[in-house]
């Protein structure tokens, strides 16, 4: 497949069996119309909470890491995601947690949804229905609906801001939808950067895209800043580019990683690092991404990209938004269908013959 696919709209959409562009494009209305889900939803009571944990997985999961990373300055509990059937030993009462899973059939939210229920946990569920919401709502539990339509890895604004939503309710955070309405704002002029109609020449998704064409992505955030998008970054080039991609965080990478650039040669000159930066990143773990690159780029290729936007969570989706972009450019310079993921369908499918 020719570069030129990129700079043609009708080849993209053509590609393109399940909307995912056109979800891309609309996730700026989609942050805003999250925000307002929450409503006027009867909330649980604010209890002598000691922990919020977050309980899903793949697309669903990742709103708990967002949530878990933003809120680690502003609220006086911690958050944990948790991604398995069961849950932490310590989960009780004195827990919140969120049960999030954009289909409601995820078995292993439903089995910790479950658990959390036996140990007396406060619960709201985010989900645009299923058995999740079916038990949720039996329980007299919150359950806050969402669209359903798309993938669930599309879905990131349904997925992550009810839950800041909630919170805000609740009184743990104050200010939150002036930030909701400058990360739309912001992800409105973004799309018109990344977005198909854009030119190559103009478009960075699209020139990362064409440096990541038969290279194997290697993506590196900083702890408490970046670590989530890295992570999403990853799981984007998996399931829309079908292609295997791996990531990592400073200053933990410079501790053991870093020092596996030196052979096989053959294989490192088919990496692609992209450094992903912030502002708000510790001014000594800047100082380790420049030697790092230095150290580095020698042995693979490498692109460094900055997030912007007025406000933190702004900056986050900024990042976010360029990888969900450059992913689909990569598949599309592969002849791929952005949208199915066949093998977590066949995965599906075969354990519920086992039922």
């Amino acid at each position: 497949m020719v570069s030129g696919v990129l700079d043609n709209p009708r080849e993209l959409s053509a590609l393109d069996s399940m909307g995912m562009f056109q979800a891309a494009w609309n996730l700026p209305e989609q942050c805003e119309k999250a925000w307002s889900l929450v409503g006027e939803a009867s909330l649980p009571e604010v209890a002598d909470w000691r922990q919020i944990l977050v309980t899903g997985l793949g697309g669903s999961a990742i709103g708990g890491d967002l949530l878990r990373v933003f809120a680690a300055d502003k609220l006086h509990l911690p958050v944990l995601v948790n991604r398995d059937y069961t849950l932490p030993w310590f989960v009780n009462k004195y827990t919140f947690v969120f049960a999030v899973s954009y289909s409601g059939n995820t078995e292993e939210t439903l089995s910790a949804y479950d658990a959390a229920r036996e140990r007396g946990a406060s619960v709201v569920a985010i989900t645009a229905g299923g058995k999740l919401g079916e038990k949720a709502a039996a329980d007299g539990q919150t359950v806050i609906r969402v669209p359903g339509g798309i993938a669930p890895r599309a879905a990131t604004g349904y997925l992550f801001i009810p839950m800041v939503a909630v919170l805000e309710r609740l009184g743990f955070f104050s200010g939150m939808q002036a930030e909701v309405e400058g990360l739309s704002a912001h992800l409105q002029e973004l799309r018109d950067r990344y977005g198909p109609q854009t030119a190559t020449r103009e478009n960075l998704a699209k020139q990362l895209a064409l440096n990541l064409q038969g290279r194997l992505p290697v993506i590196w955030g900083a702890s408490g800043t970046t670590e989530v998008v890295a992570q999403r970054w990853k799981g984007q080039f998996n399931e829309n580019a079908k292609a295997p991609a791996y990531w990592n965080v400073f200053p933990e990478l410079n501790h053991n990683e870093v020092v596996g650039f030196e052979q096989p040669e053959d294989l490192l000159g088919r990496i692609w690092i992209i450094i992903l930066k912030d502002d708000a990143d510790h001014p000594r773990v800047r100082l380790r991404m420049k030697i790092t690159r230095e150290m580095v780029s020698k042995a693979a290729g490498l692109t460094e990209v900055f997030a912007s936007g007025p406000t933190e969570l702004a900056r986050l989706y900024s990042l976010i938004y360029l990888g969900d972009y450059a992913s689909m450019y990569v598949a599309a310079l592969a002849g791929i269908d952005p949208g199915p993921v066949r093998v977590i369908d066949y995965l599906k499918n075969e354990l519920a013959k086992h039922e």
